[in-house]
């Protein structure tokens, strides 16, 4: 079965310089254990790297493109390579003059494809490759260009603050949430501009209703139920830079188990399709599937999910989320699996990853 996406989106450049899913309601959701096998959508690999901090035997990270593949590859090369603090010079997090001379320590660890690829972006490598994606790149539109004009920077600085529950909801509601934010965003985060600038065009097909209405609320929900003081994505989309607030795999508490498991990671350039065809029966624990299903038509997610249920064992748990396409597991197949909506649901009100409208967590039985 060919992948819908394949055929209809851009996959030649960095979409994805940083994953955009939050690995802290995604790795108790898999509960992962010693010894597991696991597929995970790549992605830019944070979250690969994060499933690998829980000792799995196992770990194949899978995308359509080698731009994508490129950016995990040299973080894997930068955990094998470097300590913490220069593991987050080297790609971006922390500030360097040296990140060139770290680059050079890391590169001959890499595939040698990848490292044509950063050879030849000698420049993004020295601005930190954590912000040269599209969707990034959207995102500093954004936090350089148009906030600015709603909010100043001390505004801002009082958002990621944060604060009681109490004080937060007053901050948005008499001060946040004025006129000029709510134009601003209806337009900026509307379907036409995400789409030109920050995700694929086709990624919206099988969207309806106002995107910017939707992910509108789910912002309000992460200011006034979360702690923006806590929330790497909000500081970066606020900002540009996570400051100390540090998703799940960029954490030093997490470094030294992703450093040990580096060898559990096989990464394939394919699509998930594709390789779930040629996985034996009842071969694999857990899933991480991103949002993958969003681009997708109901039928051929029922195609797809067939795969996942002939090579998933007894057990096996899958995770994803809706951005704005309602998915779950199909009609056809639901005595087949336990959707687990007490677990997920409660992990969802914690997604500091904001803009998703759901997360599922299905486990095959």
């Amino acid at each position: 079965m060919r992948s819908e996406a394949e055929e209809k989106a851009d996959f030649t450049r960095i979409r994805y310089a940083q994953c955009w899913e939050d690995a802290d309601i995604l790795v108790p959701a898999l509960a992962i254990k010693n010894g597991e096998t696991v597929v995970s959508i790549a992605s830019a690999g944070d979250n690969t790297f994060s499933l690998l901090s829980q000792g799995p035997a196992k770990v194949y990270a899978l995308d359509l493109s080698a731009a994508q593949l490129a950016c995990l590859d040299y973080r894997k090369a930068a955990y094998a390579c470097l300590n913490y603090e220069e593991f987050l010079q080297a790609i971006g997090v922390r500030a360097t003059h040296h990140r060139l001379a770290l680059y050079h320590r890391l590169r001959e660890e890499m595939a040698p494809s990848n490292r044509d690829y950063w050879d030849q972006h000698l420049d993004w490598v020295q601005s930190g490759i954590v912000g040269v994606g599209k969707f990034e790149n959207y995102f500093n539109i954004f936090s350089t260009k148009l906030l600015p004009l709603v909010h100043s920077t001390k505004r801002i600085d009082q958002m990621l603050k944060g604060g009681t529950k109490a004080e937060r909801v007053k901050f948005y509601e008499e001060t946040w949430n004025n006129q000029r934010w709510k134009l601003m965003f209806k337009f900026f985060f509307s379907r036409q501009v995400m789409g030109r600038l920050g995700r694929d065009p086709s990624f919206f097909e099988y969207v309806e209703g106002s995107v910017a209405d939707r992910i509108l609320e789910r912002t309000a929900y992460a200011i006034k139920e979360l702690n923006p003081a806590e929330n790497p994505y909000m500081h970066w989309i606020l900002r540009g830079c996570f400051g100390e607030v540090l998703p799940h795999a960029l954490r030093e508490e997490n470094f030294e188990a992703i450093k040990n498991n580096l060898p559990a990671l096989e990464v394939r350039q394919q699509s998930l399709e594709a390789f779930i065809a040629e996985m034996p029966e009842a071969s694999v624990d857990a899933y991480n599937l991103s949002d993958i299903f969003e681009y997708m038509s109901n039928s051929q997610m029922e195609q797809l999910y067939e795969g996942l249920l002939r090579a998933g064992k007894s057990g096996a748990r899958i995770a994803y989320w809706n951005m704005l396409a309602p998915r779950a597991c199909p009609e056809k197949f639901q005595s087949e699996v336990a959707c687990c909506i007490d677990k997920a649901e409660s992990l969802f009100k914690q997604d500091k990853a904001f803009f998703y409208s759901a997360f599922r967590i299905e486990e095959v039985k």
